[in-house]
């Protein structure tokens, strides 16, 4: 009965919050009413005001919100007999009710999500499932692969009850008999060096005859030849903790109609942006915000789907479903939508229980996402969650909420060239005044950046969305299009992992970034003369010059995006504490291993002479492994050192040798989960709207600077090259 009444409270309030914003209200009685919604938000904003009151704060907002679109539709729209001003104002506004529809679906997914799910510890080892634990691959190097293998052989699991599957694509049958001899030889010298590697770590290898249906297929191979009753998938460069299945399999004895426990991916190395903007150690990473608060609220509905890499399945629910599904490129989510059709249900785990790598090219990234939009489209297309007959209703909009996202080029290109239909062409798609314009259009989108901070808080900064899909839609635009043109045409493409930045360079892909750039610097200037020789115009102007201003910062950051740091190494070092000796032939010296990569640490050891009574060659790191399998002693190349008062910082770099030395690497990089939590709460603040602003604009400021420093040396270097050619002839 209570239930009952709470829905009828919130039908009734919904009701009269439409009444209110469909009411014809004055601009000066709109003024007022936005800014007391806005005080009202800060208000429980400073007050830290959780549960029903953050409902509250969002649901003011969400009426202001209702009412500029309520502006937007009734008084705004230019007339239709006049096509050169309708057209483009129709795209506008279609654009804009996009916007409002996916905050809406975000406000239903996210408003209350789940708090954190603890781990299911299993201390009854009678009970435990048999586990296959599949490491598919395709072109990844022998190195790589033996990390992750060997941080899955060390899980803290019966041995008798998982077993370790390397699903080599690279090495298939039809690879090794390729016509191309050069494609043959290295298949097969591929081939024999993982069957090698994976009994020296104590993996089971497994290829097939042809490559059909990219990783889908070869992930169905592995159920053919497998037998387990769980399924625990690794994407090649995603290593385990050691905690990870005793921490994930407890789940599947409480609910026998359970099919999935997905936990985040955690990033040992930065992205393009983070790594061009030098924010990784700083903000936190932009799969935090999906990780952090959107699977949890997808799991409130049961609808937290598979990611296709640190995850635990059940065998039973994907045989049900002839395996895993391979009608679109990204066979994870389309798995997940259709056993969740089936009644099957899912969990997720927020605590980060696998370390892996992420593109660090621009080129690379977009490469990527694009798999990731063509993917979804193909779902949307193919499956169209909406009408996908066995999905519950929440389940529906969380699906449609995932796959609609990546529709984010469309309007995220439209309002970049708005303003210049009005500055360049007079066209008039946005019938208001100045002053209405900016009454309306700035209380919502003040209203937008403080619910999205209520939203994600100290996941995601201001304006750090709007830049990702900046830089994504220039090159993601055109591959939604092919995709919804061809839904059958993309093919997967593996992401090229474990690069490095040699030289500081301009990326390949950054040529459009300047052009828009230029572009927009132009309508600023053609703005402000608009302004001086059209007085009359002046309100509307300076908002749409103002508007256009907004679009060059924005685009000024991403040069910074796409002029690539010089960066050899691949990750970042994460920060740890544990005791070793470091030395050789029977000198040893206490220290400590400071910070660690999966290429290196850094030790700080106690005797400031160590280097010299050690001299030079190869060194010795000795520690205590954590699986408790004894003293590891690992080789090391030093590769700086430095003195200070206590001692001797010493940077060295793993020489790896033997597969014991790939197991040393594994326990000293991926086997305690702590230390990904701890990093990832370290970056986790909330800066707020008025400070994360201010930041953003002086990060925008100083990365305009720095691309157009790159535009220049890369300018300057063509024309060295072309003088050289020219005295070579």
């Amino acid at each position: 009965m209570s239930k009952f009444l709470l829905v009828l409270v919130w039908a009734l309030s919904a009701a009269l919050v439409l009444l209110i914003v469909s009411l014809p209200i004055n601009l000066q009685t709109h003024l007022i009413a936005g800014t007391v919604v806005l005080v009202l938000m800060m208000a429980l904003k400073l007050l830290r005001a959780e549960g029903n009151w953050r409902l509250v704060a969002l649901a003011l907002g969400t009426a202001i919100v209702l009412r500029y679109a309520y502006w937007r539709t009734t008084s705004t729209l230019p007339p239709v007999s006049q096509l050169e001003n309708f057209i483009p104002g129709l795209l506008l506004y279609l654009a804009e009710m996009y916007s409002v529809f996916m905050l809406g679906l975000s406000l239903f997914i996210v408003a209350k999500p789940l708090p954190s799910r603890p781990p299911k510890i299993v201390t009854d080892e009678s009970n435990l499932p048999t586990v296959d634990v599949f490491v598919p691959s395709y072109n990844e190097e022998p190195q790589l692969l033996a990390d992750t293998i060997a941080a899955a052989r060390a899980m803290d699991y019966p041995a008798d009850k998982f077993t370790v599957w390397l699903l080599d694509d690279g090495g298939t049958v039809q690879k090794r008999n390729a016509t191309h001899v050069v494609e043959a030889e290295t298949a097969l010298e591929r081939h024999k060096s993982l069957q090698q590697l994976c009994a020296d770590l104590g993996a089971r290898y497994l290829t097939r005859e042809r490559n059909e249906h990219a990783k889908a297929g070869n992930m169905n191979n592995g159920l053919a030849y497998s037998q387990g009753e769980l399924i625990a998938v690794f994407d090649a460069d995603h290593a385990p903790t050691r905690s990870f299945l005793r921490e994930t399999v407890g789940y599947f004895n409480e609910d026998p109609r359970l099919f999935l426990v997905q936990t985040p991916h955690f990033f040992l190395n930065p992205d393009p942006l983070e790594r061009n903007l030098r924010t990784f150690e700083k903000m936190p990473s932009e799969n935090e915000m999906f990780y952090g608060i959107i699977q949890r609220g997808l799991d409130k509905w049961n609808g937290a789907f598979f990611c296709g890499s640190a995850a635990v399945l059940r065998r039973a629910a994907l045989m049900e479903a002839n395996g895993f599904s391979g009608v679109s490129i990204t066979e994870d989510c389309e798995t997940a939508i259709e056993l969740h059709s089936r009644g099957w249900n899912s969990v997720y785990v927020d605590k980060p229980l696998i370390a892996g790598l992420q593109p660090t090219t621009f080129a690379s990234f977009i490469g990527q996402r694009s798999r990731w939009a063509q993917g979804m489209m193909q779902i949307l297309r193919f499956r169209f969650p909406l009408l996908k007959r066995g999905l519950s209703f929440p389940q529906r909009l969380c699906y449609m909420s995932s796959t609609l996202f990546w529709l984010f080029p469309f309007p995220r290109t439209i309002f970049l060239l708005a303003p210049l239909f009005y500055l360049f062409f007079d066209l008039q798609i946005f019938t208001a005044s100045g002053g209405e314009f900016l009454a309306y259009t700035f209380s919502y989108m003040i209203v937008n950046l403080m619910m999205q901070n209520y939203l994600y808080g100290s996941f995601r900064w201001p304006w750090i969305s709007e830049l990702y899909e900046y830089i994504q839609s220039v090159h993601l635009l055109p591959a939604v299009i092919s995709v919804m043109l061809n839904p059958r045409k993309p093919t997967f493409k593996v992401t090229a992992k474990d690069e490095s930045v040699a030289v500081s360079r301009l990326s390949e892909l950054s040529r459009p970034f300047f052009l828009i750039f230029a572009l927009l610097v132009v309508a600023t200037f053609v703005a402000a003369w608009r302004i001086y020789a059209e007085p009359y115009k002046a309100d509307v102007t300076l908002v749409v010059g103002g508007w256009n201003l907004l679009n060059l910062i924005m685009a000024g950051c991403a040069l910074g995006v796409v002029s690539e740091k010089r960066e050899r190494a691949a990750t970042r070092r994460i920060k740890v504490k544990r005791r070793c000796e470091f030395g050789r032939e029977g000198i040893w010296y206490p220290g400590t291993i400071e910070d660690v990569s999966v290429n290196g640490a850094r030790i700080k050891v106690y005797r400031g002479d160590a280097l010299d009574a050690l001299g030079d060659g190869e060194v010795n790191l000795r520690f205590e492994m954590l699986s408790g399998a004894g003293t590891a002693i690992l080789p090391v190349e030093i590769r700086n050192s430095e003195r200070s008062a206590d001692g001797l910082a010493i940077g060295c770099r793993y020489v790896r040798s033997t597969a014991d030395h790939h197991r040393y690497v594994a326990d000293l990089v991926f086997a305690s989960a702590d230390q990904w939590t701890q990093f990832q709460s370290a970056r986790r603040r909330n800066p707020g709207v008025l400070m994360g602003t201010i930041w953003f604009l002086r990060l925008a400021m100083f990365q305009t600077y720095r691309g157009l420093v790159y535009l220049f040396r890369s300018a300057r270097g063509d024309k060295d090259e072309a003088r050289s050619g020219e005295v070579s002839r």
